[in-house]
């Protein structure tokens, strides 16, 4: 299995609310639990292939945010823009510029909602998905993790 089939499985794991996944093969095995402070896991028989990640799942929702307390919003019927890389999430793409996204903006799948800085590489994050931001779970210039919800979007 590729980093990047692992990392996929990480992001579906953490959008989807599952609390654990096993996964075992004939020459690794991949457990991945979510939720509240607990550390997802994936482990192969060769201990060079040992990674560790932290999705961000409900935990992420609790931290302050610069729109709404969480249980104003029924997150449920929302789709989440994640985070694909660690890094430093930024609203701006510079200091003296707008917000990429606003709550209650339009989007589409190619639009850019904001940028995450990763070893001094700004890397422009697009929505993948279309509909009217809703929610912005990060507060500018903070770092973010991968698979970390970033944005609530109304697909509707």
């Amino acid at each position: 299995m590729e980093l990047k089939e692992i990392q996929n499985l990480i992001k579906f794991v953490a959008k989807t609310g599952v609390n654990e996944v096993k996964l075992e093969m004939k020459d690794f095995k991949i457990s991945i639990r979510s939720g509240a402070k607990e550390t997802t896991i994936v482990q192969s028989n060769t201990p060079a292939h040992t990674v560790l990640a932290a999705p961000q799942t409900d935990e992420v929702l609790n931290t302050p945010t610069s729109v709404a307390d969480k249980n104003e919003i029924d997150d449920s019927k929302y789709t989440t823009i994640t985070s694909p890389i660690i890094g430093t999430f930024y609203r701006k793409p510079a200091p003296d510029k707008p917000n990429f996204v606003n709550v209650g903006d339009e989007i589409q799948n190619d639009s850019i909602v904001c940028i995450v800085e990763a070893m001094k590489l700004f890397n422009e994050i697009e929505a993948e998905v279309s509909g009217k931001i809703v929610k912005v779970l990060v507060d500018d210039a903070s770092p973010v993790e991968f698979g970390q919800p970033l944005f609530l979007v109304d697909p509707s």
